[in-house]
């Protein structure tokens, strides 16, 4: 694991209160822990009016999971989706009405306030950041596979945006075979997952070109992005095959594009991108597009997947801890702001990531 200081917990302190309805608990109260705590409700699929701010009981304690008394929470990509219930494909896993689980949010950091009876790698007090069930609330459950000791270095802020975005670029530069020497292009450079990945990429010795708005070039170059190619302006492909890898965060681009960017036996990973249909969305028809391209040539498209795991995190630990990766906060919001907060997200502006601090 990666190393942190490990602190005595005291007893947990009570939640703030939230002006709402009194709850009963759904399971017994845990041992100094409040019944219910803040949490932010998704009443259905749809802009940020589908979310409010109540008081929610605690989440039932598995024997394989840490309950985290969340200190903040990174807002990603896919939480928008999860709002807005698209693309539709996405309601089939997840609920057709509404989410199966209420309380929205993954990304959390902060202190482990109880541990269920299986778990072997935390105990209470230890400072964490991981994946977690609901964590825009004041506690979420995470299971301890997904869940890794907070860098030695991060305030909580900083630790919570890393998860699900540290994990994506992390797993898009592997599954490209990223390496010292390479040419690398990240699509999609200043967002939340971009700006990992272009620091990745750096600390692994290639020479990085980022594709952003020319807004954001400033800060694309400040991540360690050797080139800029403004998107609005610029064909990432129009110079013919240059790149050794190709990481797709952003944007639309057609697998064709990305194929005839790639220098010979280069590799582009689909690992985001928006619009396509109603249905299934770009990701999922570009991913499906790029394999059958694949079977001809020798330059390779494929998809990616966010595995969710404590090594893979504990990875990334020490590229922060070594200072060759600082995650980028491009704004904070209360807990309550929720709903401003998507709206920033929304926006396109973002350089970095958001964060909410309950």
């Amino acid at each position: 694991m990666s190393r942190t200081s490990r602190t005595t917990p005291n007893a947990a302190p009570s939640a703030p209160s939230v002006s709402s309805s009194a709850v009963s608990p759904a399971v017994p109260p845990l041992a100094g822990l409040p019944v219910a705590a803040p949490a932010v409700l998704q009443t259905g699929y749809g802009g940020p009016e589908v979310l409010r701010l109540s008081e929610h009981p605690l989440p039932h304690l598995e024997d394989t999971e840490v309950l985290v008394q969340v200190r903040a929470a990174g807002l990603a990509r896919g939480t928008w989706h999860m709002m807005t219930g698209k693309p539709y494909l996405l309601r089939a896993a997840v609920g057709l009405r509404r989410p199966r689980q209420p309380v929205m949010g993954h990304n959390l950091a902060g202190t482990v306030a109880a541990v269920g009876a299986a778990v072997t790698r935390f105990r209470v007090g230890d400072e964490a950041y991981g994946i977690g069930r609901g964590s825009f609330a004041g506690f979420s459950a995470a299971p301890e596979g997904k869940v890794a000791l907070k860098p030695v270095g991060l305030d909580f802020e900083q630790a919570a945006v890393v998860p699900v975005a540290g994990l994506t670029a992390l797993q898009a530069l592997d599954a490209a075979g990223v390496a010292a020497g390479m040419k690398v292009l990240v699509l999609g450079a200043a967002g939340g997952v971009g700006s990992f990945a272009v620091q990745m990429a750096r600390a692994a010795g290639a020479e990085v070109v980022g594709a952003c708005s020319a807004g954001k070039a400033e800060f694309v170059r400040s991540l360690g992005a050797a080139g800029i190619i403004d998107y609005a302006r610029e064909d990432f492909a129009a110079a013919g095959p240059r790149f050794d890898a190709i990481i797709d965060l952003g944007g639309n681009p057609s697998p064709v594009r990305l194929r005839r960017a790639l220098a010979p036996g280069g590799t582009a990973v689909l690992a985001g991108g928006e619009g396509g249909s109603r249905l299934t969305g770009s990701i999922f028809e570009r991913q499906a597009a790029g394999a059958v391209l694949s079977l001809f040539g020798n330059r390779r498209l494929t998809g990616l997947m966010c595995r969710e795991n404590h090594k893979d995190l504990e990875r990334i630990s020490a590229l922060i801890e070594a200072g060759e990766v600082v995650p980028r906060i491009d704004s904070r919001y209360r807990l309550a702001d929720v709903a401003e907060a998507m709206r920033r997200l929304e926006s396109g502006g973002v350089c970095g990531s958001v964060v909410l601090v309950p």
